[in-house]
């Protein structure tokens, strides 16, 4: 039985997938870029203070001065300071990592957007810290009245006095690097995938209550204003609506320096011809289309059957 393909189905290639060793390296990179970048980016200390202490002003003058309250709870009840210190020193580099590798995983058709929607928004943090170096609530004059709760309870855990690097280590971050907190706009990342690609009560739960209770934790530990918290959402935002201009990007730079195998493509001289094979006619048993010719070159005269005569042939003399 003759078989026919639709010209041009099998033009189409299939999308490449995308790998755990090429992936793995690629955020490493990103993340080191960010890390080196928030270190270097330390501003001028003097410049930092007056950008926190403007933000503060400000903050009262709208009263949405939350963060007093919440420093004076987690200060005063260690069994709520202690697991918030925990919270903001760990869940971060936990829970982002795990929901990337559950998404590349499970979802791997969503998983592209998705990590180029949190390593564009982690970019523009970047310049965030570069251009608007910001002291934390915990670092501003203990006149303003906030205590560093993570120096108050560093007994019990790994981090030192400063911010949430391990003890010894805090000449090796930027303490000043408050605007935007990432710290929220990474959770708020993690809440977005777990609602949107999780499919029990549960996800949906942990979805809503992990930014919120981040954005609580940063304020009440001192280490973020509640405006640092707000520009943090609204770095994911700007990077949501860049992911898809920044995938395209890249799709062409790849398209231009990256060879790739071309499609096998149909002969354009045939697409529109019924007959297989550009107009050489093949019977049931002959493999290519010039069998026949050669076989009547060698001196063999066509058989009496009209299967072998060909469509439309006429039939041989008796």
């Amino acid at each position: 039985m003759q078989h026919t393909e639709t010209p041009g189905t099998e033009a189409a290639a299939p999308a490449p997938r995308l790998r755990w060793w090429t992936e793995l390296p690629l955020i490493l990179l990103v993340y080191g870029f960010y890390s080196a970048g928030r270190l270097l980016a330390r501003g001028d200390v003097s410049g930092a203070v007056d950008h926190g202490l403007t933000i503060l002003r400000f903050e009262k003058a709208l009263y949405l001065n939350f963060e007093h309250p919440l420093n004076r709870l987690f200060t005063r009840e260690a069994w709520i300071g202690i697991p918030a210190d925990f919270w903001y020193a760990s869940l971060h580099y936990v829970v982002t990592p795990a929901v990337l590798v559950w998404l590349f995983r499970s979802r791997a058709v969503r998983y592209r957007a998705a990590r180029t929607w949190l390593m564009t928004s982690t970019l523009i943090g970047l310049i965030g810290f570069t251009l608007l170096p910001t002291c934390p609530p915990r670092l501003l004059d203990a006149s303003h009245g906030f205590v560093d709760t993570m120096a108050q309870y560093s007994s019990y855990g790994w981090w030192g006095g400063a911010a949430s690097a391990p003890r010894g280590m805090g000449d090796m971050t930027n303490q000043y690097a408050a605007m935007p907190s990432l710290h929220v706009g990474w959770a708020l990342w993690c809440g977005v995938m777990l609602w949107r690609f999780g499919g029990s009560r549960l996800t949906k739960t942990a979805a809503v209550a992990y930014p919120l209770i981040t954005t609580i934790v940063v304020m009440g530990t001192a280490n973020h204003y509640f405006l640092d918290a707000v520009a943090g959402a609204a770095v994911m935002g700007v990077g949501l609506l860049l992911a898809p201009v920044v995938m395209r990007t890249a799709d062409r730079v790849k398209a231009r320096f990256v060879p790739s195998a071309a499609p096998v493509a149909a002969d354009s001289s045939a697409a529109g011809s019924p007959i297989v094979s550009a107009g050489c006619q093949t019977s049931a048993g002959e493999r290519i289309p010039r069998q026949r010719e050669s076989r009547f070159e060698d001196g063999a005269e066509p058989g009496a059957s009209p299967k072998d005569a060909g469509d439309g042939a006429p039939a041989a003399a008796r």
